[in-house]
């Protein structure tokens, strides 16, 4: 098999033009997120659920510890087969049900947003695709504006979907310091693509296992490395949360095992390099990318920036390395063996 430059990949063009997709979308949905943020602070869900799948549902673990930590309203996740397999009801008045999905196909997600809906929840639908069967369900609709993805590996429309989740969060709460995150976020992002993450490439080329650990608002980013190391690949990885390693996992930590760390300066930040220290100790080979460039730190992530964005600055400098991987063990990262585009579940 001939496999492509790295700079030609769909994976590669794809997450780099985030940066830019991201500034024109913060335009583009202005408007209807203020829509869409006042009506929510005129009738305040009781609580929120989330229902999506693979990077999608990454996405949502950011959402959980965003709205919980920026709005203060519990968010759980909705298990989809629950409605499209069980059709178990469930008790969802006056809650916010967020259903995140690129294509908005999915039997399953579409299932359960008009089960939701019919419980007396609010439906908001995050999609790429504004004429899905999922946006028609809904109550109100976020464009991710993302534009066509080709490649399997989601990459562009998982970093739409994190910043479109800041901008609602920042209108529906008045969280003057987000949009100001928001606003410096895309030149940031041009900033870390360009960071030299060659050191995790050359580290990664020959393992077999690894563990991707993160917590809080970094959990879902680490979900979303561990997923792309297994479909590009075909290096098995899974992910912890940071503190949550500990109980168990890390008995397989030991000399030669590698882990990627990722941290943002919030609560959660001493804990996480804490945990990466101790498994170096021990002779793991530990990566960390953390802002700001702490003791400890391997990955290069750019000056300290606002946590909630650390996420998207770390995945993207971690796209461009993934991609390189792929190709340095001999994958094609556009074409994941047994995997489509758009996976409909029921």
């Amino acid at each position: 098999m001939t496999l492509p430059a790295a700079e030609s990949t769909l994976m590669f063009r794809e997450a780099h033009s985030a940066a830019a997709l991201i500034a024109a979308q913060h335009d583009a949905n202005g408007a209807a997120i203020a829509r869409i943020a006042a009506a929510l602070r005129a009738q305040p869900p009781r609580f929120i659920v989330t229902c999506a799948r693979g990077s999608s549902d990454h996405a949502a673990t950011y959402a959980k510890y965003l709205f919980e930590t920026q709005l203060g309203l519990c968010t759980a996740s909705a298990s989809p087969s629950v409605s499209s397999v069980y059709a178990a009801p469930l008790q969802l008045e006056s809650s916010l049900f967020v259903a995140i999905s690129q294509s908005g196909k999915s039997p399953d997600l579409v299932r359960n947003a008009e089960a939701a809906r019919q419980a007396g929840a609010r439906v908001l639908a995050l999609v790429n695709v504004e004429d899905s069967p999922l946006a028609a369900v809904a109550h109100d609709v976020i464009p991710l504006a993302a534009g066509p993805e080709r490649s399997v590996a989601a990459t562009k429309s998982y970093l739409c979907t994190l910043s479109s989740l800041i901008q609602l969060v920042a209108a529906w709460g008045g969280k003057r310091e987000l949009e100001r995150a928001l606003a410096e976020l895309p030149a940031q992002m041009q900033h870390s693509w360009a960071l030299d993450w060659s050191p995790l490439v050359d580290g990664l080329a020959g393992a077999r296992n690894l563990f991707v650990l993160g917590r809080g608002l970094g959990l879902g980013a680490a979900q979303e490395a561990a997923l792309k190391f297994k479909e590009t690949s075909g290096l098995h990885a899974e992910a912890f949360s940071a503190a949550e390693v500990k109980h168990g996992p890390m008995a397989l930590i030991g000399t030669g095992f590698p882990l990627l760390v990722f941290a943002q300066d919030d609560g959660t930040q001493a804990g996480t390099l804490a945990a990466a220290e101790e498994f170096r100790a021990r002779g793991a080979e530990v990566f960390v990318a953390a802002p700001g460039d702490p003791a400890g730190s391997n990955l290069p992530l750019g000056p300290a920036v606002h946590p909630v964005c650390a996420p998207l600055l770390q995945v993207q400098s971690f796209y461009r390395a993934a991609n390189a991987l792929a190709l340095r063990r001999g994958h094609n990262p556009d074409l994941p063996p047994h995997l489509n585009k758009v996976t409909e579940t029921v």
